[in-house]
């Protein structure tokens, strides 16, 4: 997630299922406007702190990490008391009477989180996240990055991934190592966002060359 310091006109993250636990590094992209955080290691509200001086940032996906906690009303009143201009939060519409109730109902936060010696990703170590991961099925975390690896390449005016295809690259999410080949190339379409012609021009050349390294790589096993 560090990465997104260098792209402050970045519109649209997707980092669900990614282990993340500090949104710090977003503070910078005034021109986000959807943010999917599903299934990642948040612990507390108060990294809200790093969102809320986003000026367009109107959908948010939060749930299912540890910061949503058991009650769901608290929850939802605290996020939109401090994203009042959130239109979609956790794929569920947001409305005029949840705003005003959140004055209400909802926790302002002032301060950003404590800081935390837990680096972000897919650490070997952490077992507990691995046995999390674990007990989620495979189909409903292949849809959920399906669906989100679609939006970007849509975003990009790219075709979308047929299910078929995807699945034969990253048949379970909680492999890391699959997991982890996903990110880079969702990251990968997201910069492509950022560069000009030139910049362009290349990535083509620079993918030419990959292409034809593994070709020779192919016959010569042949």
């Amino acid at each position: 997630i560090s990465i997104c310091r260098d792209l402050p006109n970045i519109e649209v993250i997707t980092f669900s299922v990614n282990g993340i636990s500090d949104l710090e590094p977003l503070n910078q992209c005034q021109n986000l406007s959807e943010l999917y955080l599903r299934k990642n290691s948040i612990t507390s509200l108060n990294e809200l702190f790093y969102l809320k001086n986003l000026p367009r940032l109107r959908v948010l996906w939060l749930s299912e990490n540890p910061c949503c906690g058991s009650d769901p009303h608290r929850y939802r009143m605290t996020v939109l008391r401090n994203l009042p201009s959130l239109q979609k939060l956790d794929n569920q519409a947001v409305t005029e009477e949840e705003l005003s109730q959140a004055l209400v109902d909802g926790e302002e936060i002032m301060a950003p989180p404590a800081r935390r010696s837990v680096e972000n990703g897919c650490p070997e170590s952490t077992q507990s996240s691995a046995a999390e991961a674990t007990t989620e099925t495979a189909s409903e975390l292949l849809n959920f990055s399906l669906e989100e690896t679609n939006k970007i390449r849509e975003e990009l005016g790219m075709k979308p991934v047929p299910r078929d295809k995807f699945s034969s690259f990253s048949p379970r999410e909680t492999d890391c190592k699959q997991k982890t080949r996903n990110n880079v190339l969702n990251a990968i379409l997201l910069l492509m966002k950022e560069l000009d012609v030139e910049g362009l021009e290349i990535i083509q050349q620079a993918v030419g060359r990959r292409l034809q390294a593994f070709q020779k790589k192919e016959l010569q096993e042949e």
